[in-house]
């Protein structure tokens, strides 16, 4: 992982050299590109958090009924 950034770093850093736009230019994509980053990143971190969070009540929720289900059984076996 480490060789794979030191490389991309690299690579960013000849690409820039070498780019055909100017130093105002190159800022700007720069700034554009990392805002579509992270807004990417934050809509990929709440859509998995909306995920996981239903998934926790989705799990309470069958845990409640099997605990349900587990006293009703109990109950019934102590009443007989």
């Amino acid at each position: 992982m480490k060789k794979f950034l030191v490389g991309l770093g690299l690579g960013l850093g000849l690409g820039l050299l070498f780019a055909p736009m100017s130093g105002e230019e190159t800022r700007t994509n720069l700034a554009d590109r990392a805002n579509d980053l992270a807004n990417s990143a934050r809509e990929t971190y709440e859509h998995n958090r909306d995920r996981v969070q239903r998934a926790a009540e989705t799990i309470r929720s069958t845990a409640e009924s099997a605990m349900g289900q587990v006293g009703s059984a109990s109950d019934v076996t102590m009443s007989a």
